[in-house]
């Protein structure tokens, strides 16, 4: 949101109150507390005249200190409110005659006790970021009687901003207005289904802004050399989280607001929609997945869309009658198909279903003011929301839920839950605006613990749209509704990028694209790149996404790159739990691997999944690729020619290839198994190496087995963590095989 007309003056009916001094400053507990008035004090008639803000200072934990600023203490507390997770932890209070200052680990905040207003957040020394003259401020609009707080924060000269959310425009986004605030606008626009009120930069720091409502983020465009971030409420509190690396940014990040559980190793193969709006019974399912197995195309997960549940009733959670006769026994048949099963799900409750009633009466559902059901005709004739603020409401739900895991339902794709209104009376009573965002918190959040509850820890996982911070702890999500055209190919990987670089650690997308039937070109190019995504699944709105619908290529095309991501289970498995561990995407941004290559700071048309392979999607009929190679002797996993960077290439690929390059000196372990992704990943595991140079060792961890890679001299060798276990390999041979456990190690040298 935009306060000022230009540099000089205030938008019209605006008014704005800065702190210009401090008036005090005291530690208590670990915290400074600070009095701020918003005029210079002369003499005593000055110490007469409001606004004065307060504004206390402390850290959760090492490396990050929290700020919150106040006006009017007064305002009654409503929620809800993040679950931030601190430590126990004191951070060190210094004081002189000029500055007081606040220690967190290795980063400081440095307060100007004289002079102008002045705060600066440092580093060895460095400094960050400030709020200065005319930053923090207490914002009005005499029109609407709207109070925010606003916060800007300096950036300096070169400075990249990244994150708040999966956002669909440019990856850096200097210069982008940024609203946090969850809305079901697709993936072609600036709204967004998953917005996180934190941003990274590659200048050592982050920021996360501590409200779940809408906060609006001016990133260097009202204030070109600023971030700056205002919410309509009377306290605010941001922390600044001092990296250094980006990598360390996200990992201090997600130990505040949650790291990702780690999904099963399931769900990493490939799923297979109905599709949306498309015909579809037991035998039409059947055919596909009979199709699929004649074509020898794994498949891990079949997913029943919306139409899995009678028309104008979603959601009553019960399957259509007139062409699921019998659910419990399609099931059953299903899982001797050792297929998982994925149903459709969302959490509003339409008039026609007999849950509305229910819901109703048993106060279930969301109230207006006044007292009588929110109620709208978009999406579901007459739809309510089911009240999540409720403890009863969401063991209601969950039950329904709990009926359709006992029929032998394995999982839950929650659509929706974007469009959540203010003109509403919470049971708990949360503010409505606080809620808008917030509610996709606790809908995933109980769906996800009915799954936990009942498939037990390490089994649960969702396909989720919508989120806030926090609900990286509840995967998988993936990335709406997108076109099928290149285009919207590369904005929903650009939407994957922001949101990895926002906390999450697993994201997908519909291969194809959503809206639309894709060309067989396209529909191609896009599954070398879902396969190379942290999870693949074909789905569409209108039309089937099973390949010979498309051309017989196809066919071979998804056969190839399905065993290609399942024999890289060992190398994406420990990515995955690297996620589960530390918050660290699968699919990353090239400059959260690189952040020293300037090269590497606006590259959005590529992504390295995990730490070592990176990946070059073709957004192109003919294969014409253009991407950027880092430092070093890089090698194309697919055919072992190898690239010398820095530099950018130019390439044209078939549509059985696509660039994936392995990182110089990494060791990528290949399991040897390509139909299915749950295996024994250490079981005839092969290790390639690719230039390892001399004295140079890598641990690979593979399942529960770790091996040790070193060169000495022309000689490679791995140790395995069990003991009796050890290979040798001279530099001019292929291949060397022992045992290793139960099956055998062999070691290529790439």
């Amino acid at each position: 949101m935009k306060f000022t007309d230009g540099y000089w003056l205030l938008r019209e009916g605006v008014t704005a109150a800065h702190p210009v001094e401090v008036l005090d400053v005291e530690a208590m507990d670990g915290t400074l507390e600070i009095h701020a008035p918003t005029q210079p004090i002369r003499h005593r008639g000055d110490l007469l005249k409001g606004p004065v803000v307060t504004i206390s200072a402390s850290a959760p934990m090492p490396d990050v200190i929290g700020v919150t600023f106040t006006h009017f203490e007064g305002e009654q507390p409503r929620g809800p409110e993040f679950d931030v997770t601190g430590q126990e932890f004191s951070p060190h209070i210094s004081y002189d005659e000029e500055h007081a200052t606040l220690t967190s680990g290795a980063l400081s905040l440095k307060l100007a006790r004289s002079g102008s207003w002045h705060l600066d957040f440092l580093a060895h020394g460095r400094t960050l970021t400030s709020s200065g003259p005319k930053g923090m401020g207490i914002m009005r609009n005499a029109a609407t009687g709207a109070h925010y707080l606003r916060e800007q924060l300096g950036l300096t000269v070169g400075t990249s901003v990244y994150g708040l959310g999966e956002r669909f425009g440019p990856l850096v986004k200097n210069g982008q207005v940024v609203d946090i605030w969850n809305a079901d606008g697709g993936t072609a626009t600036e709204q967004a289904y998953k917005n996180v009120p934190f941003y990274l930069t590659d200048a050592g720091y982050g920021v996360f802004v501590d409200h779940p409502g809408k906060v609006s983020f001016e990133v260097g465009s009202e204030a070109v050399s600023r971030v700056q971030f205002s919410a309509e409420t009377q306290e605010l509190t941001y922390y600044v989280i001092y990296g250094p690396t980006p990598k360390d940014i996200i990992r201090k990040y997600t130990a505040l607001t949650g790291r990702p559980a780690l999904p099963p190793a399931w769900s990493f193969g490939l799923w297979l929609s109905t599709s949306f709006t498309t015909s579809y019974d037991e035998e039409t399912v059947t055919s596909f997945i009979e199709g699929m197995r004649e074509r020898e195309l794994p498949l891990s997960v079949f997913h029943f869309d919306c139409f899995w549940m009678r028309e104008f009733n979603w959601c009553d959670f019960q399957w259509d009658p007139r062409v699921f006769p019998d659910p419990a026994g399609m099931l059953s048949r299903l899982h001797e198909r050792d297929l998982r099963v994925c149903v459709w799900i969302n959490p509003y409750i339409a008039q026609r279903s007999p849950l509305f009633a229910e819901g109703k009466a048993l106060g279930h559902l969301l109230r207006r003011p006044d007292g009588s059901v929110w109620q709208w005709d978009m999406w579901q004739p007459g739809m309510a929301l089911v009240d999540f603020t409720s403890p009863a409401a969401r063991d209601w739900y969950a039950s329904k839920l709990e009926a359709l895991l006992a029929q032998g339902v394995d999982c839950f794709k929650t659509d929706f839950g974007e469009r959540v209104p203010t003109d509403v009376a919470w049971s708990d009573g949360s503010d409505p605006e606080r809620m808008h965002n917030y509610y996709t918190y606790l809908y995933n959040r109980t769906v996800f613990d009915v799954l936990r509850k009942h498939r037990g820890e390490g089994e649960a996982v969702l396909f989720a749209r919508s989120a806030t911070s926090g609900s990286q702890k509840f995967p998988v999500h993936w990335g709406g509704d997108c076109e099928a055209t290149y285009e919207s190919m590369a904005e929903s990987l650009r939407g994957g990028l922001s949101l990895g670089l926002s906390g999450f650690g697993y994201w997908s997308h519909d291969i194809g694209g959503f809206e639309g039937t894709p060309t067989p070109a396209l529909f191609k190019r896009w599954i070398a790149f879902g396969l190379l995504s942290s999870h693949s699944r074909l789905h569409g709105s209108s039309s089937y996404r099973v390949p010979w619908l498309f051309d017989e290529e196809s066919v071979d095309v998804l056969r190839l790159f399905t065993r290609l991501k399942l024999s890289l289970m060992p190398y994406l498995y420990e990515a995955a739990r690297t996620a589960h561990a530390e918050g660290l995407p699968m699919m990353r941004a090239m400059v959260l691997e690189f952040p020293d290559d300037p090269g590497c700071a606006h590259l959005e048309r590529q992504y390295m999944l995990g730490p070592d392979l990176l990946v070059a999607p073709v957004f192109d009929d003919e294969g014409d690729v253009s991407y950027y190679v880092p430092e070093g002797t890089w090698t194309h996993f697919l055919s072992g020619r190898t690239v010398t960077g820095p530099r950018w290439v130019r390439e044209r690929h078939g549509f059985l290839s696509v660039p994936l390059l392995v990182r110089p000196g990494a060791v990528i372990p290949v399991g040897a198994v390509q139909d299915r992704p749950d295996y024994d990943l250490a079981d005839g595991v092969t290790l390639r190496v690719y230039g390892l140079e001399r004295g140079r060792q890598v641990t690979v961890p593979v399942g529960d087995v770790t091996f040790t890679v070193v060169r000495e001299g022309d000689t490679l060798r791995a140790t395995c963590s069990d003991p009796a276990a050890a290979w040798a390999l001279a530099a001019g041979e292929r291949t060397a095989r022992a045992q290793a456990g139960t099956g055998f190690l062999s070691l290529e040298l790439g």
